[in-house]
């Protein structure tokens, strides 16, 4: 077995970035050309969009030129190759050429898997770019956005920024650069309203959060402000579900948790635990399951499957309002 390439070393012959979260996939091969065209501006890169690279391109990529340059090879969606490319693949791991630079971009899982311990046996440097599902990975990711730029946002920005936009790691990465480059004191949860109050997402979630207390009157005259003014209805329907599922996880946590580790556990700052264990009042298992029902119907309908859809929306703050007060025996 090769010897393993330091995680830190971006100019190893060998990079192998795993997962399907798109941004950091891309960050991960930008790093290594990055690095190659600072040790060499002359160096040539060749980024193979998926499903490019044809048996015997390998070969005619990594022969070495006249020059004599340095050479990126960027291999995108390698899990996806011809079992004749992936012969040749192999073929080449067991003897790279020199001032060659080879990025294979894998999804990760079963597909393809021959390839990827393939590579790992050649000594791979590895970046692993996992899907961040999590509302604790999240933040943690607007954190470290946020700190790689020299700057610190309050618990309470990084949570609304989290809310406001949803979690299109795109979006959140150039909201913290955004706020960064504009805000020159505190970045705080104010300063995050500033820019990010009228997005459809932080619309959705004052609606929401009416909706999930019971006061439908007062959620329904919000949403059909929204739509008013043209917030998208998918907004409203993700900030629904958002709200429904924080009560239904804080419901099924631990009683006997500390307040902070019940905060870490659910990915929430301490605060947001406080507002949805009071709005978790007069939900019931039952409830949360019959309001998560209709929200996903109003999503399927807003997202074509209807031909009116507000009144799809109406139906699904409803319903949610609804089952907020369904049950004798509450959470």
């Amino acid at each position: 077995m090769a010897r393993k390439s330091a995680p830190d070393d971006l100019l190893a012959p060998l990079t192998v970035a795993v997962g399907q979260e798109e941004l950091l996939l891309d960050r991960a091969v930008a790093e290594v050309v990055a690095a190659a065209k600072a040790a060499d501006p002359e160096t040539d890169v060749r980024d193979l969009a998926p499903g490019a690279l044809q048996p015997g391109q390998l070969a005619e990529l990594t022969t070495p030129s006249l020059f004599a340059e340095r050479k990126v090879i960027v291999v995108r969606a390698a899990q996806d190759l011809s079992a004749d490319a992936v012969k040749e693949v192999k073929a080449y791991l067991e003897s790279p050429a020199e001032e060659v630079i080879t990025v294979l971009v894998h999804a990760g899982g079963a597909k393809g898997k021959g390839l990827l311990d393939a590579a790992k046996k050649a000594g791979a440097r590895e970046v692993q770019c996992a899907k961040l599902t999590k509302a604790s990975e999240k933040l943690a990711f607007i954190r470290n956005e946020f700190r790689t730029l020299g700057r610190a946002a309050s618990p309470e920005a990084c949570q609304a920024l989290l809310d406001s936009l949803g979690s299109d790691l795109r979006e959140l990465a150039a909201a913290c650069s955004q706020l960064t480059a504009d805000i020159e004191g505190p970045i705080d949860e104010t300063a995050v309203a500033k820019y990010y109050s009228g997005r459809a997402e932080a619309t959705g979630f004052e609606v929401a959060d009416l909706a999930v207390t019971g006061r439908a009157a007062e959620a329904l005259e919000r949403l059909r402000w929204a739509l008013a003014v043209g917030q998208p209805p998918t907004g409203i329907t993700y900030a629904l579900a958002s709200g429904v599922r924080s009560i239904g996880r804080l419901a099924t946590a631990g009683r006997n948790m500390r307040p902070g580790d019940l905060a870490r556990e659910l990915g929430m700052p301490p605060w947001k635990v406080d507002r949805v264990r009071q709005q978790m009042r007069g939900w019931t298992g039952d409830g949360v399951a019959a309001a998560l029902t209709a929200v996903a119907e109003a999503d399927a309908a807003v997202k074509g499957g209807s031909d009116d859809p507000a009144y799809a929306l109406e139906r699904a703050v409803v319903a949610v309002a609804r089952a907020s007060r369904s049950g004798s025996r509450p959470y």
